[in-house]
């Protein structure tokens, strides 16, 4: 990338790449800061992207998304933040006790997420997580949920699919990455206000949001910016690929019409 207030422009394999109208991002986790700067590029280039750079850094930070949701008043899991080992004991009580779910704060497909049954088995996770200078959350377990979400998929303003997700066998994460399986699903008007909400709060035009039916209603798990595509497609028979294109060439024309 050749970062300059002039003539700002992007390498690729020794060519320049030029005359690009939009781009969608689709960026892994571990290449979010050399990912997230690329579509910073693209953007200061006057290029349209289906998710911009800020939205998407918001999203994959646990801690800042949730602090986002929280303060517009989005249902959640209880959720707590420590640095001090002291804290542990606290920290715990904040959520309503054992079993709670520890989880990483740039993790994702339910790596780095742990489920503490015990207090000695959440404070010895706790205990190795500080060892390792990793940032990590507390949620509350929500037993109800039986080891299954909801994953509503966002295009603009739309909940486009959804499907529930089931943990395999002996797994609380319901991840289809992690062995889980999944299945078309309808949700409820709340559930597609809530999830519409979420997304728009973090900027995100394209967005899965991971929801708990709780017996208090529905709670925000996650809102991720770079969703998979696979397994909502088989479990639903719905096109999303197409919809984001849709959505995309839409909004791209209208930036263009506006210059």
């Amino acid at each position: 990338m050749n970062v300059s207030k002039r003539h700002p422009e992007i390498h690729y394999q020794g060519r320049v790449l030029e005359n690009f109208d939009a781009i969608i991002p689709r960026i892994g986790t571990s290449i979010t800061f050399y990912g997230t700067a690329v579509v910073r590029q693209f953007e200061m280039m006057g290029v349209y992207s289906l998710n911009n750079e800020k939205s998407i850094n918001r999203s994959r930070n646990k801690l800042v998304s949730m602090q986002l949701l929280a303060q517009h008043g989005i249902p959640m899991p209880r959720t707590g933040f420590a640095d001090s080992p002291g804290d542990t004991e606290d920290l715990l009580d904040l959520v309503g006790g054992v079993p709670v779910v520890i989880k990483l704060t740039e993790g994702t497909q339910g790596m780095g997420v742990v489920l503490g049954e015990t207090k000695k088995a959440a404070e010895s996770v706790i205990e190795a997580l500080r060892g390792l200078q990793a940032t990590f959350l507390v949620q509350e377990y929500i037993e109800e949920a039986n080891g299954a979400d909801i994953r509503c998929f966002v295009v603009g303003n739309q909940v486009v699919a959804s499907m529930k997700r089931h943990a395999k066998e002996g797994d609380f994460r319901s991840n289809l990455h992690r062995g889980g399986y999944a299945v078309a699903e309808r949700i409820s008007a709340e559930e597609r206000k809530i999830a519409i909400q979420a997304s728009q709060i973090l900027g995100l035009d394209v967005a899965g949001v991971d929801l708990l039916r709780s017996k208090n209603g529905p709670l925000v798990l996650e809102v991720n910016s770079s969703p998979g595509l696979e397994g909502i497609e088989k479990s639903t028979g719905v096109d999303v690929a197409s919809k984001m294109i849709d959505y995309l060439e839409q909004q791209a024309s209208l930036k263009s019409e506006s210059r």
